[in-house]
């Protein structure tokens, strides 16, 4: 009786491995990876971080030995973070010519040249408070941190960067930031725009490691909340319009919706930030051996391709690259 009623056989085409990976619709490669890098002023220092088992803050001397290995497994693209020994209310060492990512991006273009580097744009590690901006009466002024995330992209890319990624989320940083790599002849370097970045609880192990958690207040005043759905389509518009190349959405695993959103109604290059919580949380789970770390990974990744990104910022990418060399 069975037989004689019709139904499809969907299970033939996963009856075998080779079956399955003929069939595969979303694929991983070592090209969609982004590493990110936090480097800190001295010599000889590779601080672990206590929240992000695996991830380090490098001095300069430091950061060649982790480069070799970087290159070695396949990785095409790093971004900086920066965290200088004095800070200030307006975060001058962001700007500055000899500032600890200036001098990163110099050195990773000299030993490294065919290495895709990005300088992530933002005050909030170079600020005593903590924010991303100018702080006024505990709330940041918007314009006045334009003038600011202005200057530390023109110096960024005047070290060398490749492409400019400002995370600040204030309004018209897009517009302002392309016009002055534009005027001050940088015309040919894209801007990889933190478009979509929601003001997450993700974030924790990040602020470790880039001392960067704000002093008073939060940063939902600039920030979007998680509850919103369409001012993700406003905030990529606004950034689309002004001059991105680039759309980033910030947390990726738990908007994954906002990914496939964006995907769908815009044609920039997608990245999915793998933020420091979603990979301390796995982290975690496989030290105690709750989880299969690899498997794990991988899945979390090809969710965030399946979803829509054609890259992903990942603290995991060396471990993938060197999964996806072994074959798994």
């Amino acid at each position: 009786m069975t037989y004689s009623i019709p139904f499809d056989r969907h299970r033939r085409l996963r009856s075998t491995q080779a079956l399955r990976s003929m069939v595969r619709e979303t694929h991983l490669h070592k090209e969609d990876f982004i590493y990110p890098l936090f480097v800190v002023e001295g010599q000889g220092v590779k601080n672990p971080i206590s929240s992000m088992p695996g991830v380090f803050q490098f001095s300069l001397d430091e950061l060649k030995k982790e480069m070799d290995e970087i290159v070695s497994l396949g990785i095409k693209s790093v971004i900086f973070f920066g965290i200088p020994d004095v800070k200030d209310a307006v975060g001058s060492e962001a700007y500055c010519a000899t500032g600890i990512v200036q001098r990163a991006i110099s050195q990773t273009k000299e030993q490294y040249p065919e290495m895709v580097v990005i300088a992530d744009t933002c005050l909030c590690e170079y600020t005593d408070h903590g924010h991303c901006g100018v702080l006024e009466d505990g709330y940041v002024n918007n314009d006045e941190s334009l003038i600011l995330l202005a200057k530390t992209a023109v110096s960024q890319a005047q070290a060398g960067a490749d492409i400019i990624a400002p995370s600040n989320m204030m309004d018209g940083f897009v517009a302002t930031i392309r016009h002055a790599l534009d005027e001050a002849g940088f015309d040919n370097i894209p801007i990889m725009s933190y478009a979509v970045k929601y003001a997450s609880a993700f974030y924790g192990p990040f602020r470790e490691a880039a001392q960067s958690a704000p002093g008073q207040g939060d940063r939902k005043a600039y920030q979007m909340d998680p509850a919103n759905r369409l001012e993700a389509f406003r905030e990529a518009e606004s950034d689309t319009v002004e001059g991105a190349d680039f759309l980033i959405i910030k947390p990726a695993l738990s908007y994954l919706d906002i990914i496939r959103d964006i995907r769908n109604n815009y044609h920039q290059p997608i990245v999915a930030y793998n933020v420091s919580g979603e990979y301390a949380m796995v982290k975690a789970a496989a030290l105690n051996g709750w989880i299969e770390e690899e498997k794990v990974v991988m899945e979390k990744l090809i969710s965030m391709k399946r979803a829509g990104a054609d890259m992903i910022m990942t603290y995991h990418a060396k471990d993938a690259c060197r999964w996806l060399s072994e074959g798994k």
